[in-house]
């Protein structure tokens, strides 16, 4: 058995040990607690017990969880006290997935977020900003200057900002812009010379280089020719970049979150961010990590990191991420059904495009699940996912023991029913970003996918009827990483406009709250240590002002966190520990 076989089962075998613990009661044998939380509303997200008043926390574990009297009996002596005043505990909060290190990079990039965060209802705000960065940065000749967040189903035009749009800020400047996407930029003159791309520059492996009708390049970067741009993106000095971590460390401390994710570690700079903060102990809260398909062997062989955890301070390299498709919303995710309105100079069959063909997808599948790596792979269109359930079957049918590695499919939008009956026929566990119900529903219905694909969008009622788990995530920074937002998004699926999108594909707030703790948990091998509030199990906790269960299920969202706990230590109070505020298009 393998090292990675191994340590799933060991992690199994801890969660039926924690399972088999008494709630409120504990060891006979043990001390008093460190700290018990007592007189509040516990929702442990734990089947058995799926309500208490009081949890005992002991050397950064939970020892018992029951009644006020029976945890303060057992476990009160000599222990601190905290009064919750009838406030609500969760489990904290677990990320499904998002982009913790991207993060960084994007920090103190300028803004063409749309209101109320930004600006930008239009071009001419784009320019405005771009042209306010260019006046008090001075940047040196030939720096690039990058904005990011720009989502152009907002912008008055409905379109993307030109290669001409950008060259009228400056002549001389390079200048890139990142859609809201992330799969999408547009670039100026200088900055296409300062690439080195021309009329003869092919398309880079998996993106596209965009041109007009005479094969001159017209600014567009499509998927992975984007990460073209982001190499000269302006970077942060060491302890600049270090203190941004920080910053974002603290910022998802406030929204709940105890485990983060690094969906796709993609260069040095974030590995290399990643490993200082786990070496000089600045880790706040646990990160998993997933590196990039086209670097991770280069990884393991040179930097020795091991994929499959466990946490080392706070760190662990959880598997291998691929992206196989685009954004529906940035009409780039591959789709079986063409788009509704094709991109400018597109054809009406256009249907997106796959970033890794089909056939090696099935290769890189069956190299790295035989390997016992779990695979997370972006898909959003329904024909990427019916490569990604092809590339399963074959790793199956080569190592049977792939099954173990519970394969993620990152997304999941323009899913069909027989898709996810797939899902779970395959074990195959999605986390879906219905956010997009919210964020870009009304763009879905009426420009990129028509009404009844869109109302289809992350069919989450429809994974919990075929018996499929899955996981609620923000993609951050492509949209703000709020849970409770998540939430709100799964249980109403209400668009910006207040249309009621896919109403039959609503789930309950219970099952909202589980795919933000035990579900993303599971989802990362971590059930026998946090997701629920169970003895045994990390002190992971959350305090929050109000109750998911009970309040009105469009008032979730304006749920706050109170407190956030990490292994027994208060990392967040409100009102007491200063967040930095974050730029992220259209946060409602």
């Amino acid at each position: 058995m393998g090292p990675c076989w191994s340590r799933r089962f060991a992690a199994g075998l801890s969660l039926a040990v924690a399972l088999a613990a008494t709630f409120g009661v504990g060891s006979a044998r043990a001390a008093g607690a460190d700290t018990v939380y007592r007189n509040g509303v516990v929702i442990t997200v734990d089947d058995v017990h799926p309500r208490a008043q009081a949890v005992a926390v002991k050397d950064g574990r939970i020892v018992g969880v029951g009644s006020d009297a029976a945890v303060t009996r057992r476990w009160g002596h000599g222990a601190r006290i905290v009064d919750l005043q009838g406030k609500v505990m969760v489990p904290g909060f677990v990320d499904g997935h998002s982009h913790i290190g991207d993060l960084v990079g994007f920090w103190r990039l300028p803004d063409l977020s749309p209101p109320p965060v930004g600006t930008t209802r239009a071009i001419a705000d784009i320019q405005r900003v771009l042209r306010e960065r260019i006046a008090t940065a001075h940047p040196a000749p030939g720096e690039m200057v990058f904005g990011v967040g720009y989502d152009d189903s907002l912008l008055a035009e409905r379109r993307h900002p030109s290669r001409a749009e950008l060259d009228a800020v400056s002549a001389v400047q390079p200048i890139c812009v990142a859609h809201v996407s992330g799969h999408l930029a547009r670039c100026n003159t200088p900055a296409l010379a300062r690439l080195g791309l021309t009329r003869d520059t092919p398309d880079p492996k998996g993106g596209r280089l965009g041109r007009d009708a005479n094969g001159e390049l017209n600014g567009a970067l499509e998927e992975q020719a984007v990460f073209l741009a982001l190499a000269a993106a302006p970077r942060m000095d060491a302890e600049d970049a270090r203190r941004a971590f920080g910053e974002i460390q603290t910022y998802y401390a406030s929204l709940g979150y105890t485990t983060a994710q690094d969906g796709q570690t993609s260069s040095p700079v974030t590995l290399g961010l990643l490993l200082d903060a786990q070496r000089d102990g600045t880790l706040e809260i646990d990160v998993a990590s997933y590196p990039k398909w086209t670097i991770i062997d280069d990884l393991v062989a040179k930097q020795g990191i091991r994929i499959g955890g466990p946490y080392e301070r706070h760190l662990k390299f959880a598997g291998v991420k691929i992206s196989a498709d685009g954004s529906p919303q940035g009409k780039t995710a591959y789709l079986t059904q063409p788009y509704v309105h094709p991109p400018a100079g597109e054809k009406p069959d256009y249907r997106g495009f796959p970033t890794v063909p089909a056939d090696e997808l099935s290769r890189l599948y069956a190299t790295f699940m035989g390997r016992g790596w779990q695979v997370q792979t972006h898909c959003n269109g329904d024909a990427c996912i019916d490569m990604l359930l092809a590339a399963v079957r074959h790793a199956y049918a080569v190592n049977p023991q792939a099954r173990a590695t519970r394969p993620v499919v990152v997304h999941s939008q323009v899913t069909r029913p027989d898709q996810v009956k797939a899902y779970a026929e395959l074990g195959i566990f999605p986390t879906f970003f219905a956010e997009h119900t919210y964020y870009w529903g009304d763009w879905h219905r009426t420009e990129t996918l028509g009404p009844d694909r869109a109302a289809y969008i992350s069919p989450t009622a429809d994974a919990l009827k075929a018996g499929v788990r899955f996981s609620l995530h923000t993609d951050a920074p492509v949209v703000p990483p709020d849970p409770m937002h998540a939430m709100w998004s799964a249980v109403n699926r209400v668009t910006r406009s207040g249309y009621a999108l896919g109403p039959g594909q609503r789930i309950s707030p219970m099952d909202a709250l589980r795919a933000v703790t035990i579900w993303p948990a599971w989802q990362h091998f971590d059930e026998a240590s946090r997701g629920s509030i169970t003895p045994g199990k990390l002190a992971d906790l959350v305090v929050l002002d109000a109750d998911p269960l009970t309040v009105e299920p469009m008032a979730i969202r304006d749920i706050k966190v109170l407190a956030t706990i990490k292994e027994g230590r208060e990392i967040y109070r409100r009102g007491e520990t200063p967040v930095a505020r974050v730029p992220f298009a259209g946060t409602p």
